[in-house]
């Protein structure tokens, strides 16, 4: 009995499909390493990111389809991965060692950007990646004390660099490192422009997959350095389902759109209550707005995050909850969210570098 042939199994894959992309796997380059022996047949399914929310989809998929094969009696997938990088954008800043940085935004504070943000990061670590977060809100830095390590200082070394610190596996960088808790930072515009181009460019983050950038609410200075002077992966947009946090969201989005940063998508935050007790939803903020907004401007809708006290409770003593209770349904939805992040940034890697219009103020 004749061995199955490279060629064969290799056209029985392209039957695999990233219905995202609409590209089957081996044009994706996806598919490596493929090896027969007798009826067996063993081969690498190489994804564009750990947490890629098809993983096990894809690789049953592929089992089925080279299984399904004359003269194939077993089947070994090999499931690996690598994250690609963003690529690099004339006139725009990279960090030396990150792939991919995502910035976490919203039109509007109090929609909980802060807690996604490093719920995100955390999710993405646990997937397997390499993980670093960013705290750019320089007047209202959270990041210290939502991952326990408010009274920790970072070390300077040579050349003026900082050594970020670490915290349930992230590294982290964030202005509450730099002042005491209780004194106010009171800089104008370019000074805040100055110490997020410095964070970014003089912090030793090393190899990072992703790093997550936590950006004030709104579309002010801060947002526009960023947008302006760094290549961003893309955005996330971070709201809450009642109109007016969407009419804020919008206008976030917007602000990434007209500056040609790809938009990942809109996380609902608080997007219903779950009673613990006796399971009973309540739409406390209504609900739904997200996933509306997302198809009114054609983005992804990257999931709705429960309005839950784990996720205060996590955030105020310093154990967020993906890290602390990975396996709630809260945690779920945001490991879930963090896997379609993931595979937007891979989406917007393998379309290339876009173009960079003449940044104009947005009123």
């Amino acid at each position: 009995m004749a061995e199955a042939t490279e060629a064969q199994i290799i056209e029985a894959l392209k039957k695999v499909r990233d219905p995202e992309v609409g590209k089957d796997l081996v044009s994706l380059n996806m598919i490596k390493d493929v090896q027969i022996c007798g009826d067996a047949v063993a081969f690498t399914l190489q994804l564009t990111t750990p947490a890629h929310p098809r993983k096990e989809e894809f690789e049953q998929e592929c089992k089925l389809a080279v299984g399904s094969l004359e003269n194939v009696n077993s089947v070994n997938v090999r499931v690996t991965s690598h994250v690609t990088a963003r690529p690099s954008m004339a006139g725009k800043m990279d960090v030396a060692g990150v792939k991919n940085i995502i910035a976490i935004a919203s039109g509007k504070g109090g929609v909980g950007k802060s807690t996604v943000a490093v719920n995100i990061a955390l999710a993405l670590s646990r997937e397997g990646a390499k993980v670093g977060v960013l705290d750019a809100d320089i007047y209202g830095p959270s990041q210290p004390l939502m991952l326990g390590i408010p009274a920790a200082r970072p070390i300077a070394e040579e050349g003026n660099k900082i050594r970020p610190l670490e915290a349930h596996g992230l590294k982290v960088m964030s202005m509450g490192f730099l002042v005491d808790e209780d004194s106010p930072v009171i800089w104008r515009g370019p000074m805040v422009m100055r110490a997020l181009v410095q964070f970014l460019s003089e912090t030793i983050w090393g190899e990072l997959d992703y790093l997550i950038l936590d950006l004030p609410p709104g579309t002010g200075d801060a947002q526009l350095t960023i947008v302006q002077q760094v290549s961003l992966a893309g955005a996330v947009i971070v709201s809450t389902p009642q109109d007016i946090a969407l009419l804020d969201a919008r206008k976030g989005l917007q602000m990434f759109r007209k500056t040609d940063v790809p938009i990942l998508g809109i996380i609902e935050n608080m997007s219903y209550y779950l009673c613990p007790e006796c399971g009973h939803r309540e739409n406390i903020f209504d609900t739904g707005g997200g996933e509306k907004a997302s198809q009114r401007y054609e983005v992804p809708f990257l999931g709705a995050i429960p309005l839950d006290i784990k996720v205060r409770l996590g955030g105020d003593f310093g154990m967020p909850v993906v890290a602390g209770e990975p396996d709630h349904p809260t945690a779920r939805a945001f490991r879930e969210a963090a896997r379609k992040v993931a595979e937007q940034v891979a989406i917007a890697n393998a379309s290339g570098p876009i173009s960079v219009p003449e940044l104009k103020i947005i009123g």
